[in-house]
């Protein structure tokens, strides 16, 4: 009898500890800490779209592969070197709005000073100040007269929404990455029509131009320092 008391009390023991241990709220720090780690590991996994979205990424490497494409190299300079490149110009540009967003936001809430919900204001600032100098008014416009037709904000609180500037800033960047493009593939278009030309007059007609023209157009862009004018051209682009 006293065996089976002590039993039943034994497994009453347990399920009320597991039950008190399961209904245990967590302490404030703990649940801070979850939340912050859990943001954390979402920044790090949509860290290549927030990069391409916000930054100037997207024109460096449209120009960098429209100019690939126009000089007729399939894999040279390669993917990596390309993006390595465009991603090293784009810290280089960005320096100073990351900067800030560091000091404004990431620091404060690190020592504790801020909340998440203020960290992430501070830190989206100087990008919203960096998207609008560098996205066209029209562009801008488009974005706001289509939120004005679903009935949603574009501005608020005297800033432009981010839901607005986002899309409106990276149809720019494209555009002007396809304007430098252009610019970049002119002269190597009238090199190829010239060589064609050439060709063509002396009967070759079994050969490619593009196979005759690619050391003329790799010749010409070197001796022009094509590397020098085109990155300081991209980088001077940005306000």
């Amino acid at each position: 009898m006293t065996t089976a008391l002590l039993g039943l009390s034994a497994d009453a023991f347990a399920q009320q500890t597991t039950a008190d241990v399961l209904n245990t709220p967590v302490s404030g720090s703990v649940a801070s800490w979850i939340i912050r780690t859990f943001g954390l590991l979402t920044v790090l996994s949509v860290a290549p779209g927030i990069l391409v979205m916000v930054t100037s990424f997207p024109r460096f490497i449209i120009a960098f592969s429209i100019l690939r494409s126009g000089m007729g190299l399939a894999t040279t300079p390669s993917n990596m070197i390309l993006t390595s490149l465009a991603l090293f110009m784009t810290f280089f540009v960005m320096s100073p709005t990351l900067e800030k967003a560091w000091n404004d936001g990431a620091q404060p809430l690190l020592e504790e000073r801020i909340t998440e919900a203020e960290a992430v204001q501070r830190i989206a600032e100087p990008f919203r100040e960096f998207m609008v100098a560098n996205t066209r008014d029209k562009d801008l416009k488009l974005f706001a007269d289509i939120a004005a037709e679903r009935g949603q904000p574009a501005v608020s609180d005297g800033k432009v929404d981010l839901r607005v500037l986002v899309p409106a800033f990276m149809i720019s960047e494209i555009r002007r990455g396809f304007e430098i493009g252009f610019l970049i593939v002119l002269p190597f278009l009238v090199i190829d029509l010239i060589v064609a030309t050439i060709t063509m007059a002396m009967g070759m007609m079994m050969l490619p131009p593009t196979s005759i023209s690619l050391p003329f157009k790799i010749l010409f862009f070197v001796l022009i320092d094509g590397w020098n004018l085109l990155v300081s051209s991209l980088v001077r682009s940005f306000s």
